[in-house]
């Protein structure tokens, strides 16, 4: 006879997988997703009013943890099957630790340290087991149950650090690194071993697609902030320069990743053998630092917006230098996870952005030449289509 737990986690709930490569994404993985609107623009505000070394490596853990909430739920949602029941109630429920999250941003560090721990933690946790559960007797829920491990061990470190504030950021850190370092040792357990990547049965279309809606959500971010600035400011001829070179930023970020490489990706994973193993690095890892940049662009898109014509502080430079460089080292892992070669174009902006950098604070210019600068280094980047090239060839 089944128990209340079986009835709770059965195993019909699972997707249909079938022999193609692709799974569709529900209303419900969207309905999810909105909560992630709300969190980037946090976590972009976040930045903005942090602008020092310390309020860069809080915001970088705060997202690290946001990200890495995201990128599991959305793994999961790959077995899982969202349109049914059970898979609704823990999406919902998902949902509700992830917004508590998202409100606990902007004090992470300080009072709401402990709804934003204990969020990530129940998050973790109950996506862990409950999938281990409903897969069991099965490999994935032996992998699962494994995952579920590594998620009491880190978790036990995000509790400490919303418990003990002056080690709060050392512990998160810790906890960040267990997280991210967990898959790549197979989730290795004593008396269990490692969990074989191949094991990790997934459909990675339907992952791709889901980190390219959570990136078109980033470059949202962008938006409105470019629009939400002009909307309260007077409209001038610098107001007007300065937000077409944000919305030029913008469109060369969506180009890179769309035009250069969006069709690769697709391509890889129809053919891909080991769908885990490039999703790991690709999706997981490659995208969350495209994402991340993003952020750190909007970020940038909004001083240079609001102050075009004042001379921009040192942390803004390197906000704004930051930005592309790190959306662009995650362009690049996707590239090299795809197996195509890494267009030498990319590699100007490395060099162009600190030199632009150091221009702009030596002659105490405004953010209008700072945004010009970023503009002239980047938009000629996504012009030359590598693909093209490599075609021409």
């Amino acid at each position: 006879m089944p128990t209340l737990l079986d009835r709770l986690a059965p195993t019909d709930s699972l997707r249909e997988r079938g022999s193609g490569p692709h799974l569709k994404v529900t209303t419900i993985e969207l309905f999810f997703d909105l909560v992630y609107v709300f969190t980037i623009i946090q976590l972009s505000h976040y930045l903005l009013e942090h602008q020092t070394w310390r309020g860069a490596l809080e915001a970088a853990t705060l997202f690290a943890g946001v990200w890495w909430a995201w990128n599991y739920t959305t793994w999961s949602a790959n077995w899982i099957d969202p349109d049914k029941a059970p898979g609704r109630i823990l999406m919902l429920v998902l949902m509700a630790c992830a917004l508590m999250m998202a409100v606990s941003i902007h004090y992470a560090f300080g009072y709401r340290a402990w709804p934003f721990g204990v969020a990530y933690v129940a998050m973790a946790l109950i996506r862990a087991f409950y999938m281990a559960r409903v897969m069991r007797d099965t490999q994935m829920g032996q992998n699962y149950w494994q995952l579920g491990v590594w998620s009491c061990l880190s978790g036990t470190l995000w509790i400490a650090g919303a418990l003990i504030e002056p080690l709060r950021l050392p512990l998160w850190i810790v906890a960040v690194l267990i997280d991210y370092a967990a898959p790549y040792i197979g989730f290795y357990v004593p008396g269990h071993g490692r969990t074989p990547m191949e094991t990790w049965t997934l459909k990675g279309m339907h992952l791709l697609e889901r980190n390219q809606l959570i990136f078109i959500i980033a470059l949202g971010e962008s938006i409105l902030l470019l629009g939400g600035t002009m909307v309260g400011a007077t409209l001038t001829a610098p107001l007007f320069l300065t937000a077409a070179i944000g919305f030029a930023l913008i469109v060369s970020m969506w180009w890179l990743y769309f035009v250069h490489s969006a069709e690769a990706g697709e391509a890889a994973f129809h053919s891909a053998e080991e769908q885990t193993k490039l999703a790991r690095a690709g999706l997981a890892y490659a995208h969350g630092i495209m994402v991340c940049g993003a952020i750190v662009v909007a970020v940038a898109i909004e001083v240079i917006v609001a102050h075009p014509t004042d001379a921009v502080y040192l942390s803004s430079i390197l906000i704004a230098c930051a930005g592309p460089l790190i959306f662009l080292v995650g362009n690049m892992m996707f590239r090299r996870t795809l197996g195509h070669r890494i267009p030498i174009s990319y590699f100007a902006p490395f060099v162009a952005m600190p030199v632009i950098g150091w221009a702009v604070h030596a002659a105490h210019a405004p953010g209008l030449v700072l945004g010009l600068g970023m503009v002239a280094v980047m938009l000629p980047v996504a012009a030359v289509n590598p693909n093209r090239a490599a075609d021409a060839s």
